[in-house]
């Protein structure tokens, strides 16, 4: 009797963690879903390189006096290479990417090629960590990439361009840093995985801010208010809560959160830059999150 007894208790923390898993995903979707919009306001003034280096240099310098305030020792040697792929693919790939892309087509146009992280996510998550969903809940993503699509199309934003490829990059690297930080964070914790992976990257974002071109003038105060929020909120803060979430529900399960990000990012764009929103962006924004709490509930 007691057996069973431990394994309902079990099963009962379990749902509970990913349940919190859950919801620290989508406070870091809410914390990304500003992303795009910010880059766009501020790469104008800054340049797509300066943007793209220039938040992982203030990110990682914040990093650094974290780690150092809190007087924590270097991670296990076996470690370092995961944190190098999640630098690899969240402190240079998606960042640098976007930020070039986002110099020639708009945010909401790239929130529609982002709208297909949470698949790639889920695909990296079973090569790096050996998690298996069940087939319903390819089938439940798979709808949620379906609803992106055919949100891009009937807005106009489904034509390829040339910034297309970059923010096709920037997916599948953020995929691989997003699967590979959420392995890490079972063990290290999601704030000490962002924190060493921007320190990592520090002394290779500051020799590439050196040699990047700089701003010809002095940017606009809404330009580095943006500049400042992809560097600290973007880079920095939201990856605490998306790290957490994703250690705690599962990279595959709670990653589908996600699917709600380019909705929320079309939004801002409307509010922040003016860009179309109208009713097709109501029922995309049901559809998806639809998705997402369906992806959920086939744990």
């Amino acid at each position: 009797m007691k057996s069973i007894d431990n394994v309902t208790a079990s099963k009962r923390e379990t749902l509970r963690a990913e349940s919190a898993g859950w919801w620290w995903a989508a406070l870091g979707v809410l914390c990304f879903s500003f992303t795009l919009p910010a880059t766009r306001i501020a790469v104008p003034e800054f340049g797509g390189y300066m943007v793209g280096f220039g938040r992982a240099v203030i990110a990682g310098l914040l990093a650094l006096i974290l780690l150092l305030i809190r007087r924590e020792r270097l991670p296990e040697r076996r470690h370092w290479r995961g944190l190098g792929l999640v630098a690899l693919g969240v402190v240079f790939g998606f960042p640098v990417f976007t930020s070039l892309a986002l110099q020639t087509v708009p945010s909401s146009h790239g929130a529609v090629v982002v709208g297909l992280l949470p698949a790639a996510t889920a695909i990296a998550a079973v090569l790096l960590t050996r998690e298996r969903p069940r087939p319903m809940f390819w089938l439940v993503s798979a709808l949620g990439v379906g609803a992106v699509v055919v949100f891009a199309v009937t807005t106009g934003a489904g034509h390829v361009e040339t910034g297309d490829v970059f923010l096709l990059l920037a997916v599948l690297l953020a995929a691989l840093g997003y699967a590979e930080g959420g392995r890490l964070a079972r063990e290290l914790d999601g704030w000490r995985v962002v924190s060493w992976a921007l320190v990592l990257s520090l002394p290779a974002a500051l020799l590439t801010v050196w040699f990047v071109p700089w701003p010809t003038q002095l940017p606009s105060a809404t330009a580095w208010w943006a500049f400042g929020y992809v560097s600290v909120v973007s880079m920095f803060l939201g990856f605490f809560a998306w790290y957490r979430g994703l250690a705690f529900g599962g990279v595959a399960q709670a990653g589908q959160v996600q699917l709600v990000q380019p909705v929320l990012t079309v939004v801002w764009s409307a509010l922040l830059l003016s860009e179309t929103l109208d009713s097709r962006t109501l029922w995309a924004a049901l559809l998806v999150v639809g998705c997402a709490v369906l992806s959920r509930l086939t744990r």
